[in-house]
């Protein structure tokens, strides 16, 4: 499987995606690590996907989604953003709103 097969997989087989650097449990970048707090603190099941782990599917996701930097949110196949994007997008409450528009429940929605 080429990291373009498995980051597309990926991305349509789970509802929500974050490819970052690090895990969930242990971010390894400030930026990922805000993301999962966001995640968390909304209490969504997502799966992350540590492009750490492997230098073509940290090059590939950056083709992938035509996105520099990492981390990156994918909700139901869609890319969302990066660490900016998603904060701000949580501060404004669009992020709880494109959660439940797309049938994913959170916790916490402000």
């Amino acid at each position: 499987m080429s990291a373009h097969e498995f980051i597309e997989n990926e991305v349509k087989t789970n509802d929500v995606v974050l490819f970052m650097k690090g895990s969930p449990q242990f971010p390894q970048c400030g930026f990922s690590g805000q993301v999962v707090q966001i995640l968390d603190y909304l209490g969504v099941d997502y799966k992350g996907v540590n492009v750490l782990a492997d230098m073509e599917i940290r090059e590939g996701i950056k083709e992938f989604s035509s996105w520099p930097t990492i981390p990156q949110l994918y909700i139901k196949g869609e890319f969302v953003g990066g660490c900016d994007i998603v904060r701000e997008m949580f501060q404004a409450g669009e992020l709880q709103k494109h959660f439940e528009d797309q049938g994913i429940a959170v916790r916490g929605a402000a």
